[in-house]
């Protein structure tokens, strides 16, 4: 809503200009009333231009949660003093209090710091320019194309190393480890989209080329090594994401804590132990699969080098996978190994 190109954000950038602060209130219930002294209601259709007149009166201006509709202005606001704020200023301890009183937005138009800061809650957030925000988001772009670089990199050779299964804990440490980090910066990068509102639509299609099929394949990743009988409980792919989320940028780059989102216990040379994919993954490769047969395919077989070891006729009684299905998924499996193995040592 305070994004750039929205009537709201034109007149935050009005009040900027005209060098005035003002005090915003999006929403209006009986919390709000409570906390309200005088002031007039006027209860008008909302416009940029509207808002920075009635910033020049002093007193908090009050609009609708949508902000399509200024309700009051030069209004008192008496939030309880009671409540706890950091803040200094008093138009600033004000929107912070009010926020936490009402659990509406409240914004802060600073005449002196000549910034626009966001309450919420127990949250206080400064709007950046478009210009910085664009600077920031383009280097953050720059940064997730080497990690999806280096990413294509370690899952290439983790492909290779499944085909000839030759597989360790450390190299699907290392594929999960660099799966999170690109995620991450990929959320950092949303962040910026949204603050940027219009102006962050090419932003988007850069990011979605980049992240493209990254949640199936960390899901794939999951599913392909989960440890359900070395863990102490049953785990889903869902608690390795959210192992893997929970873990601080410095845990991160440890690959024994990759390892035990997965439910490995890492100990001594542990990483360099050998496992066997199950072949969800690999199977995701092959082309107008749908998701149930790769499920049905692997509960099968069990695992990848028993899916490389099939003919046609045993892959035909699995369920749904009639002869050419079966021939697709032959050849489709045939044509990933050979470019695989090629990747790897071409």
């Amino acid at each position: 809503m305070v994004a750039p190109g929205t009537q709201l954000r034109d007149g935050l950038e009005r009040i900027l200009r005209g060098n005035t602060g003002a005090l915003l209130v999006m929403g209006y219930d009986k919390t709000v009333e409570s906390i309200c002294t005088g002031g007039f209601v006027i209860d008008i259709e909302f416009s940029s231009t509207r808002l920075r007149e009635l910033a020049k009166m002093d007193g908090a201006i009050v609009l609708n949660k949508d902000a399509t509709r200024i309700l009051r202005a030069g209004v008192q606001l008496v939030p309880d003093p009671s409540i706890e704020t950091g803040e200094s200023g008093t138009r600033h301890r004000t929107a912070d209090r009010a926020a936490r009183q009402t659990g509406l937005p409240v914004i802060s138009v600073s005449q002196s710091m000549h910034i626009v800061a966001l309450y919420v809650r127990q949250r206080r957030h400064v709007l950046k320019t478009s210009a910085e925000l664009v600077s920031q988001a383009n280097q953050a772009l720059q940064t997730l194309e080497r990690y999806r670089a280096r990413l294509d990199e370690v899952t290439s050779t983790l492909s290779a190393l499944e085909i000839e299964d030759l597989v360790t804990v450390r190299d699907v440490s290392n594929v999960l480890q660099r799966l999170e980090m690109v995620r991450r910066i990929s959320e950092e990068i949303s962040g910026y989209i949204v603050e940027l509102g219009v102006d962050g639509r090419l932003l988007t299609l850069q990011l979605e080329e980049l992240t493209a099929g990254l949640t199936d394949d960390l899901e794939w990743v999951a599913k392909d090594y989960l440890e359900v009988g070395r863990a102490e409980q049953a785990r889903t792919t869902k608690d390795v994401m959210a192992a893997l989320t929970e873990l601080d940028p410095i845990e991160l780059l440890d690959l024994a804590l990759c390892a035990k989102a997965l439910g490995f216990s890492i100990v001594g040379e542990a990483l360099d132990a050998s496992v066997s994919p199950r072949g969800y993954r690999i199977l995701s490769k092959v082309p107008r699969l749908p998701r149930a047969i790769v499920e049905r395919l692997v509960d099968n077989f069990g695992t990848l080098q028993a899916l490389l070891a099939a003919g046609v006729e045993e892959l035909m009684t699995v369920d749904g996978v009639g002869e050419g299905r079966a021939r697709l998924v032959r050849e489709g499996l045939s044509r990933v190994a050979e470019t695989s193995i090629l990747e790897r040592y071409v």
